[in-house]
């Protein structure tokens, strides 16, 4: 650390009015709906928010809660659980109420605490080794009390230099952000050729009714002119699922065999799956060597294979493998027989939900070899399955390279962090590594 940086007590910057520190507010029940702003728990925070699946607080209910709602600039600290998630709320960041389970750091004063860069260092060594001092101290689930969190003490630059960290840094943030909305757009597009070509028939439906064209004239002339009896483009049909796709089951090496584990190869479980927001996986929190492969149940999936998760609380959460890799028994992984991986996957999605419906178990739901047997799918001209496969892989081989791309960027990020944090290496050095990356 430079000797321009200066030690400051967090009590000191909160009793001057610099900062504020707040947790959650702890709702009951009966005042959580569908409607309102996002509740924000713990699960919602992970590398930025997500509330498709969050609770929501009614909007004129906000008086109870006070400053426990989101600014333009708060830093997220998930204090209670699973400790030590971090997430920047952005102007376009949708506002949202904590919960108990959250804590945010909120600068008053951007000419001596530039948020972002006060982002950064929650993220840096200096508040890790502080936090983690503090966060084991009982014998139930690591929490980072109010308490402890205003005892803390922070060392700064002057805020020119916060602004100039706090700039490189974000210029990698911004670029991963870009993608992930990117991949949205991609995603949406995918689902939207699905459900048109699949579910609602709408090429079919258009030429029955006289509708002009919407598609190119070589993919219009592939479509049936007329639906069936049933309601479906004439000649198509429901196939079995598997009659496209070949199950494959997972397995764990004994974990008391040290040679079993830490090798080459990613080894996905139903944590990694139901945490992975993206599109695909690309990596996992565990691996395992060629001999815990050869000894054990668990096999090599391949690359563009669907894995689910297949019991537990999680059960239909999936996504597509970026890579070859290995799984453990709680999941299963269906890989094409007819080299449509992208149409494959796009199926998947549209009947996990009856999956998962149709899943039985004592305590979780669970999907079993039968429960994929009874599953049928719209099946149509090979001519047309293999032209939506060409179209929508084209999206997914995107969504694929911003994901791979975000990686190095984060990469990139934690390997500079500390360095800034510490004075290790200079703002130039800095940025040219961060040019190259983005170039």
């Amino acid at each position: 650390m430079t000797s321009e940086w200066q030690r400051h007590e967090v009590s000191d910057l909160l009793g001057k009015g610099k900062i504020v520190i707040g947790d959650g507010y702890r709702a009951k029940n009966e005042e959580l709906s569908s409607d309102g702003l996002p509740f924000a728990r713990a699960g919602n925070i992970n590398n930025g928010f997500r509330f498709d699946d969050a609770d929501h607080f009614p909007l004129d209910a906000l008086n109870r809660v006070g400053n426990k709602v989101s600014q333009s600039g708060d830093v997220v600290f998930t204090s209670k659980g699973t400790v030590g998630r971090f997430a920047f709320v952005l102007e376009e960041t949708p506002r949202f109420v904590y919960s108990p389970q959250l804590c945010f750091w909120r600068s008053l004063d951007p000419s001596l605490l530039d948020p972002r860069f006060l982002f950064y260092w929650m993220s840096g060594p200096e508040f890790f080794v502080q936090f983690k001092g503090v966060a084991g101290q009982t014998d139930m689930a690591e929490y980072v009390s109010l308490t402890d969190q205003r005892r803390m003490h922070i060392s700064l630059p002057p805020v020119i230099e916060q602004h100039a960290i706090a700039s490189l840094l974000g210029a990698l943030d911004d670029k991963i952000e870009l993608n992930r909305q990117m991949n949205e757009t991609l995603e949406a597009t995918a689902r939207l050729f699905f459900k048109d070509w699949f579910v609602d028939f709408g090429p079919t439906r258009a030429k029955a009714e006289g509708r002009p064209p919407y598609l190119a004239p070589e993919l219009w002339a592939l479509f049936p002119d007329a639906l069936d009896d049933d309601d479906k483009p004439v000649g198509w049909h429901l196939a079995p699922l598997l009659d496209h796709a070949k199950l494959i089951s997972g397995g764990t090496p004994k974990t008391d065999v040290l040679e079993y584990w830490g090798g080459q190869i990613a080894w996905s479980s139903a944590k990694d799956v139901s945490q992975c927001t993206e599109k695909f996986l690309i990596e996992t929190e565990r691996t395992i060597t060629e001999a815990g492969v050869e000894r054990s149940s668990t096999k090599i999936v391949p690359k563009l294979s669907v894995v689910v998760v297949a019991r537990g609380a999680t059960t239909g959460r999936f996504c597509m493998l970026g890579k070859d890799m290995a799984m453990n028994q709680t999941c299963y992984a269906l890989q094409s027989r007819l080299n449509r991986p992208f149409w494959l996957a796009s199926a998947f999605g549209n009947t996990v939900q009856q999956l998962v419906n149709e899943a039985h178990g004592s305590v979780f739901d669970t999907i079993t070899t039968a429960t994929f047997e009874r599953s049928r799918v719209m099946i149509g001209d090979d001519r047309i399955m293999d032209s939506f496969e060409g179209l929508i892989g084209t999206l997914f081989i995107q969504i694929l390279a911003n994901i791979e791309e975000s990686k190095t960027l984060a990469q990139t990020r934690d390997l500079l962090l500390p360095k800034l944090m510490s004075g290790e290496i200079r703002l130039r050095d800095a940025q040219i590594q961060i040019d190259e990356v983005l170039a």
